[in-house]
């Protein structure tokens, strides 16, 4: 797999550059690339990323271990079976995107190495004029696309977020966060602490005590931990029966995302019962008092992710001595290690701050409206991917309970049925825009704190767009509601307006 791929000089056109321009060559990006290509072939488009190569947080995380945390019969494309284990590493899910990208002549539309540094849209061209910056040559470009299909995730990819503690800088070791983790981290011998208690910390806790001397997940409050085994019966007995490939993608999405529904849907009915039986499940690899100590949360399931465990890996690591778990708050940091409120102190040669993302909304892009600055947290979301005041758009941002492409599949089907609509119509733009009796409504977070509250979500609510009390100004965060209602989306009704 090529580790970066073609940058094709741009074309120059008198009138406009795109059609389509696509900002983001990783799991939406590509997706929403192909649903372009064939919902819409006759559209001229572009990809643009700011890294070498694509994969999004698959090229850019490169810690020990990483993989994914969601199943990849559901984290995968809809239109694109998967083959191989439930839970997969980073390595091999930027091989299955090589695949779609090869098998739908996609290289040539993608150009790495590009930043897009501001997006106006001019209402006079019915136009985004772009600004980007290609950091290859060292040269900024302008270009113009009609339509805008934001698809460059959440959060910064240059930078995880990491809390500022005392004594940082007297520790004689490395301290750095999983986002920046470089091939001259040598684990091989250390005592390593890793500062987290979500997704990633699990990842890189069995990683790394392959070849390190000892790793201490340190945590200052217990999440959710759920083990299972990496394997889909349904889809290995399918196989075995030399079923063809796409039906059993097909039957085995639908077999997950119906279990995932129930589950969810009995998980936020009755979360005492749920509480009782994850727990339960940690029972065959912990023991009691150190569920109840280190794995027993105090909020309630689904208010932050599920960490889901493959093949009880970290719980194996902390059985063979090889692992341990401290629950407690850190006082400071120590030339040797870690002093904890407690009075214990850990001695460590690499501290990793698995302690989350960074939120940044757009990009960073710096957005206009007839020259005008305009800020997203100004804005009322429809549906979590389009935005009142902003034509032209859409923002691709998935699922917190479930597979992010799920959303991006949504999403693509929308955009296309939307532009052959302004096609077969001579339409060159489309907004939504609140009635008046929903305007005088009460601006809400983009996402209902109540409902789903981890800290990265929290530190950056502001930056992100409101949502209303009425389901269709805001992100449901409900793939089985979304699936019924998106197809539904009648384009050309309100809140819809062309122009």
């Amino acid at each position: 797999m090529p580790e970066s791929g073609t940058n094709v000089e741009l074309p120059t056109r008198t009138k406009t550059d795109f059609d389509v321009v696509i900002v983001g060559a990783g799991i939406a990006g590509i997706g929403s690339a192909y649903h372009l290509k064939t919902g819409n072939p006759g559209k001229s488009f572009a990809i643009f990323d700011e890294q070498e190569s694509f994969g999004g947080t698959w090229h850019t995380h490169k810690y020990p271990g990483i993989r994914s945390d969601s199943d990849l019969h559901t984290f995968g494309y809809r239109f694109k079976p998967w083959r191989g284990t439930p839970i997969a590493t980073a390595e091999e899910i930027r091989k299955y995107m090589q695949e779609v990208i090869s098998e739908n002549d996609l290289e040539k539309d993608i150009h790495y190495r590009h930043r897009i540094l501001t997006a106006r849209w001019s209402t006079e061209r019915s136009r985004w004029e772009l600004e980007i910056e290609d950091l290859a040559q060292g040269i900024t470009k302008r270009i113009s696309t009609r339509f805008l299909w934001m698809c460059q995730g959440y959060y910064r990819h240059d930078k995880g977020y990491t809390p500022e503690w005392p004594g940082m800088e007297d520790f004689k070791g490395t301290i750095v966060h999983p986002q920046e983790w470089s091939d001259d981290i040598d684990p091989a011998g250390k005592k390593i602490v890793v500062i987290g208690s979500g997704a990633t910390a699990a990842t890189l806790v069995p990683s790394l005590t392959e070849s390190a001397e000892h790793v201490t997940m340190v945590q200052r409050s217990p999440g959710y931990f759920t083990p299972g085994r990496n394997r889909n019966e349904l889809a290995e007995t399918l196989r075995s029966l030399e079923i063809d490939p796409a039906w059993i993608h097909e039957i085995v999405r639908r077999s997950i995302l119906s279990e995932g529904a129930k589950r969810t849907k009995a998980i936020l009915a009755n979360p005492d019962a749920a509480r009782t039986e994850l727990l339960k499940g940690l029972s065959s690899y912990l023991d009691e008092e150190t569920i109840e100590k280190h794995f027993t949360p105090s909020y309630a399931p689904w208010n932050q992710r599920i960490c889901f465990v493959p093949d009880g890996d970290f719980f194996k690591a902390m059985n063979a001595g090889k692992a341990s778990v401290v629950t407690d708050r850190i006082e400071k940091f120590t030339p040797d290690g870690l002093l904890l409120a407690s009075g214990e102190t850990i001695d460590a040669d690499i501290i990793i701050t698995a302690t989350g993302f960074d939120l940044l909304a757009m990009g960073g892009v710096q957005f206009y409206v007839d020259d005008k600055p305009f800020d997203f947290a100004d804005t009322v979301t429809y549906r979590g991917m389009m935005f009142t005041g902003v034509p032209n758009m859409v923002w691709v941002f998935g699922y917190f309970r479930a597979s992010w492409t799920l959303r991006a599949d949504l999403v693509g089907d929308f955009v296309t049925r939307v532009l052959k609509h302004m096609d077969e119509n001579s339409l060159a733009t489309v907004e939504v825009v609140l009635a008046s009796d929903e305007a005088e409504m009460e601006r809400l977070p983009f996402v209902d704190p109540n409902d789903f509250n981890p800290g990265y979500l929290q530190r950056g609510m502001a930056k992100l767009p409101k949502s209303l009390a009425k389901p269709e100004w805001r992100h449901s965060q409900n793939y089985a509601q979304d699936r019924e209602v998106f197809p539904q989306i009648a384009v050309n009704d309100a809140p819809f307006v062309f122009g």
